[in-house]
This record gives structure tokens, C-alpha cells and sequence, in this order.
């Protein structure tokens, strides 16, 4: 549970503060970032599930957002306020049900500061650097994706895909995270197929 898992990092690391919940799922998501507007403008502004995820720090189910699928080259921008946080290129399929980055697009995420044990455990909260929107969280264990840009940088960034848009390098229009996934029409072996019938 949480709770055994919060206590497991207050044993080791002495420190009762880092838990899951984490010192910056404790601080503004206002102060201090460039982009602030009023609560009720982020709420008007975002779909139910962006205001979720990027202002109250939620998480959306796994396998919820088109974006998880994505393959296409182009920039994964901030849904709140634009900011570029990832590159394509570091994308990959973690299994997770989540889209995984191996890295993020400097200034524009924001790293929890946490020691080595909670990083390993939990691992740390990542906001947006311009307006303190919620993205998800990274977790130190890209060293098991073997084949992937996650394997050289040790880093999986587990995001939600509710709080980013992804615009696509060849000019087409953006797309938002929150959007479900296309449905995927499932084909069944011929041999379970129901025999056809010739009514005469």
C-alpha cells in the first residue's frame, strides 16, 4: 500500500517528507511559474481530465490517451500552455499503458528534487516548468528497456497524455492527449469464425 511504501522511504532515507505524495505535490502549482491564471480560467480553459491531471496532480487510466499510440515525428508540447517538454524521438513503448520518454526537452520539465531511494522506489514528480502543470512522473529503471532510447539515458519519464498535445512535424493538426484511442478492430482465427449457413 501507500502507506507501507511511504513508511519503507521514511526508514531508509530518514526522511519523513519523502513520500509519495513528494515536496512538490506540496507546492503551488502557480507560484513561481511564468504562466499563472486563476483556477476557475484553467478550468474553463481544459477538458475535465487536463484540469485533473495538470492542476490536481491526477492520473488518467492507463491505455486512455491516443497519445500512447503516437508514432509519428514531431514535439510534444504542454496541453496547458504550449511549452515544449519532448521530442519524438526519445518516445518509446514501455508497456506501461502511459506515453514513455527517455528524456525530456530542457528547460521545459521540471524533475522533483529526491534523493536516489525514493527515485528508485516511487520515483519523482514532473511538472511543466513554465505554468507548474502535473506531466507524471520519472522513474530511474530505463536500464530494463533494452532497445530503446530509455536504456542509454537510465531514465523512464511516465506521462500522462491528458497533459500534453502532440504537434506533428509534418504541419498536420496538433493532437490532444486527453482524446481516447482509436478502437482496434480485433480479428479472430478462421477456425474460431461460426460456420456460414446457405438458407434455401
Amino acid at each position: 500500500t501507500a502507506t507501507a511504501i511511504a513508511t519503507a522511504i521514511t526508514t531508509m532515507t530518514g526522511n519523513p517528507s519523502a513520500s509519495m505524495a513528494g515536496a512538490m505535490a506540496r507546492r503551488s502549482r502557480t507560484d513561481g511559474y511564468e504562466v499563472q491564471k486563476p483556477e476557475s480560467e484553467w478550468q474553463s480553459m481544459l477538458s475535465p481530465v487536463q484540469y485533473d491531471v495538470l492542476r490536481n496532480g491526477g492520473t488518467e487510466r492507463p491505455y486512455s490517451s491516443i497519445l500512447e499510440g503516437e508514432e509519428r515525428p514531431g514535439i510534444y508540447v504542454c496541453a496547458g500552455c504550449g511549452t515544449p517538454l519532448f521530442d519524438s524521438k526519445e518516445k518509446f513503448h514501455s508497456g506501461t499503458g502511459w506515453p514513455s520518454f527517455a528524456r525530456g526537452i530542457s528547460p521545459g520539465v521540471e524533475i522533483e528534487d529526491v534523493n536516489a531511494a525514493t527515485l528508485n522506489l516511487v520515483g519523482a514528480e514532473l511538472r511543466c516548468k513554465t505554468c507548474g502543470g502535473h506531466l507524471g512522473d520519472v522513474f530511474a529503471d530505463g536500464i530494463l528497456f533494452v532497445g530503446t532510447p530509455a536504456f542509454t539515458s537510465g531514465k523512464r519519464y511516465c506521462i500522462d497524455g491528458a497533459a500534453l498535445a502532440f504537434v506533428p512535424q509534418d504541419g498536420s493538426d496538433p493532437v490532444m492527449g486527453d482524446k481516447s484511442p482509436l478502437p482496434v478492430k480485433k480479428s479472430e482465427p478462421s477456425w474460431l469464425s461460426p460456420p456460414k449457413i446457405n438458407a434455401k
